[in-house]
């Protein structure tokens, strides 16, 4: 597996501005509008939270690891600037790349146990010929041109945990940021080590909670200690300490600041949305195209 970032071809291929992105899609969505407009879909990331919970959820029969579920997610969002996703069946897609994402991170599963636990959860969309999810996994090596190899955030989050001192809760915190980033067009638009120093940023001044679709502050200033025993001003708490430390080695680091600021930005976005989520509305939309032209079949 490739150890540099910049010498892979997630950097040298997958990675793309927000105006090419949105060109690729544009471009994409232009080559057939009828069927654009006919089959309307909900907000792009509100499908993401929809294919996210639904990945986790297939995960979780098989116990497929975090990275594994990770990878996936990346193979379904590059898959589907390829691809319009109402010329697909997207459960099948989700199954497929879940059982490649395995076998890329080396905790393979038998695709029979894949597609009977993906047809215990979807009955209704995933045929019973094994076969049909084999050519679907060619199908999506091919629209990846075989460039299977992820890069994540998470071993960056592990390498600066001691560096900054941050605390289990934090670590916690930040990697289930991390997790979430995968919702959004992030893992197409920066690279990984922004977006373990953005989930870190998060973690250590803000508190993102998804009940309620809550994106709850610590404040602008952090709580200090009411003991004056020292002279001068109250002894700045851990918590703040570990705010000023990350601050300091932002500014002399070699990150991006503004990239990790506007992938702040990006998730916190997510988070705004979270409110419209509604997993019955995304999944009568996506059975509506799916059944109507028999991509169930």
């Amino acid at each position: 597996m490739a150890a540099n970032f910049w010498a892979s071809t997630q950097f040298l291929n997958w990675q793309f501005s927000r105006t090419e992105l949105q060109e690729i899609r544009d471009e994409l969505e232009n080559g057939d509008l009828a069927l654009i407009q006919q089959y309307t879909l909900p907000d792009r990331r509100l499908l993401s939270i929809f294919f996210n919970q639904q990945l986790v959820k297939l995960g979780k029969r098989m116990s497929v690891r975090q990275q594994a579920l990770a990878t996936a997610q990346v193979y379904v969002r590059r898959f589907y600037i390829k691809v319009d996703l109402r010329s697909t069946n997207p459960y099948l897609i989700l199954a497929t790349a879940l059982y490649l994402a395995c076998k890329m991170e080396e905790s393979p599963q038998h695709i029979r146990a894949v597609v009977e636990q993906a047809r215990n959860m979807w009955p209704d969309f995933i045929p019973s010929d094994i076969a049909r999810l084999g050519e679907l996994e060619f199908y999506l090596i091919s629209e990846m041109n075989s460039q299977l190899i992820i890069h994540h955030p998470y071993r960056t989050l592990q390498d600066l945990q001691s560096r900054l001192s941050l605390g289990q809760d934090d670590v916690s915190l930040a990697w289930s940021i991390i997790n979430d980033h995968y919702l959004t067009d992030l893992p197409l638009l920066v690279a990984p080590h922004v977006v373990a120093v953005a989930a870190i940023l998060l973690a250590l001044t803000l508190k993102p909670t998804h009940t309620g679709n809550v994106l709850t502050s610590l404040g602008s200033s952090p709580q200090v200690s009411n003991d004056s025993s020292q002279t001068g001003s109250a002894p700045v708490n851990a918590p703040q300490r570990r705010v000023e430390d990350f601050v300091k080695w932002l500014a002399e680091g070699e990150v991006n600041v503004e990239a990790v600021a506007n992938t702040s930005q990006e998730i916190i976005s997510l988070y705004d949305i979270w409110d419209q989520y509604s997993e019955k509305t995304c999944k009568e939309q996506i059975s509506r195209f799916v059944k109507a032209r028999g991509l169930d079949k």
